[in-house]
């Protein structure tokens, strides 16, 4: 946990945390090129499906050089630099699916990895933050932030369904934005007893978590769910909690032991933890505990603000007190907006996994384990977990039933109208992400 440095005396800002008001928690305009020392690093990593398929991937990390980390200097240098390496780890476990997984990374991967996580604050392992926060590039610098055009800076098995799962993931990180950005007015509208200003700002917080569920119905558009269940899922998984690897995976030159790492996990992500502290939602024992172990997976300043969230006065507590309809009202509006985040993510993960897995065990049962069907590809050990290694499906009922249970006591008849204000609201509400430009210079 990195140590945030603020002056008590001063308004709570989320720029010590460095996340902005244009991107969240999205790293900004990412590089593209490592200095060129980094060659043999980014020749390999942007080819790794065509390797993977080859099945020369390995072959070409063994006969890589062991590269000096010491040259880079800069944070985005050192984010590619992990995404980099992260997308050249999950290739080299995984090219041969779940029976020819290996057991030790090689030193000339693991030594740099290793260091480059220890410079950055994150686990030697693909995270969201790599996959989704800096793997980003726009085809027309000048263009909008939408689907059509951004574009991955490294990719891995399963075609056009992996940038369709990034970039609808990313899309709805930079949906929250509004969201995350009326934090500060509701913590210091909280401290100074500001109820008028925390009612209008958790108004614009419900609309961004609105924005947040209508963007990731992106996902229905732009991935295959046999895709990504057969072919993408195993290469987001990590090594604990896995079947497929039980033991871990060795770091060569780094451990004398097998160390044990989480897949990627949209768990992984700040944007739902910091609306969850705010908020006031608590999860029961098990769904907590794993929640609070994702944090460990973002940037370190990232988990700093969800801790520092946490420990600010109670915005619960303070609408109970002010006892005033409109405010509750506009705090109940973001709960059940979350809630319906919660629900329709659980649609979503019915639709890519459940559903796949059925059929995936339907075909076994008839005998039918060809390879031309693509949900036979998926490995067996995985079918009832997240790519975090959680127990998927009983997770998400519980933090969304934890979700509903953090609202107050509220007329129906209010929460339906402020519902039905917002409703008409939306329909005179253009989507931001399809005109927000990049400005990098209000960034660097």
């Amino acid at each position: 946990m990195v140590t945030i440095s603020k002056d008590p005396q001063m308004p709570f800002s989320l720029e010590p945390y460095y996340v902005s008001d244009e991107f969240g928690f999205i790293l900004p305009s990412p590089l593209a090129d490592l200095p060129p020392y980094y060659q043999p690093w980014m020749d390999i990593a942007r080819n790794v499906p065509d390797l993977i398929c080859s099945h020369t991937l390995r072959s070409h990390i063994l006969k890589m050089p062991l590269l000096n980390t010491h040259s880079l200097k800069s944070h985005k240098e050192l984010r590619l630099a992990h995404l980099t390496l992260s997308v050249m780890t999950m290739g080299y476990v995984w090219q041969e699916g779940q029976n020819e997984t290996v057991k030790m990374l090689p030193r000339n991967l693991a030594i740099p990895y290793w260091e480059v996580s220890q410079c950055l604050g994150l686990p030697p392992i693909l995270t969201h933050a790599d996959a989704v926060l800096a793997n980003w590039k726009k085809r027309d610098p000048q263009g909008p932030f939408d689907m059509e055009n951004l574009e991955l800076l490294f990719t891995l098995p399963g075609g056009d369904s992996v940038r369709g799962f990034f970039m609808a993931t990313l899309l709805v990180e930079l949906a929250a934005v509004p969201a995350i950005r009326t934090i500060p007015l509701v913590i210091n509208g909280v401290q100074s007893g500001d109820a008028e200003t925390v009612t209008r700002a958790l108004e614009e917080m419900s609309q961004g978590i609105q924005d947040m569920t209508d963007t990731l119905k992106l996902m229905h558009a732009n991935v295959e769910p046999e895709v990504f269940y057969g072919i993408m899922r195993i290469y987001l998984s990590g090594w604990k909690d896995n079947l497929c690897m039980p033991a871990g995976l060795m770091y060569e030159g780094v451990h004398a032991e097998p160390m044990e790492f989480s897949g990627a996990s949209a768990a992984q992500s700040s944007l739902i933890h910091c609306l969850d502290e705010l908020l006031g939602i608590k999860h029961e024992a098990k769904s907590g505990a794993f929640l609070t172990r994702m944090r460990n997976y973002m940037p370190p300043a990232h988990k700093s603000l969800i801790q520092d969230i946490s420990l600010q006065p109670s915005l619960r507590g303070f609408v109970q007190k002010q006892d005033s309809e409109t405010l509750t009202a506009a705090f109940q509006l973001c709960v059940t907006k979350l809630l319906a985040f919660r629900s329709y993510h659980i649609n979503v993960v019915s639709r890519f996994i459940t559903l796949p897995a059925a059929r995936a065990r339907k075909l076994r049962n008839q005998g039918n384990h060809s390879q031309k069907e693509t949900v036979n590809r998926a490995p067996t050990a995985l079918e009832e977990t997240g790519t975090g290694g959680s127990g998927i499906m009983s997770f998400l009922k519980t933090v969304r039933d934890s979700t509903r249970d953090g609202s107050l006591p509220l007329d129906n008849r209010v929460i339906q109208k402020r519902l039905n204000g917002a409703q008409l609201q939306k329909t005179q509400h253009t989507p931001k992400q399809t005109h927000l430009q990049t400005n990098t210079e209000a960034l660097l």
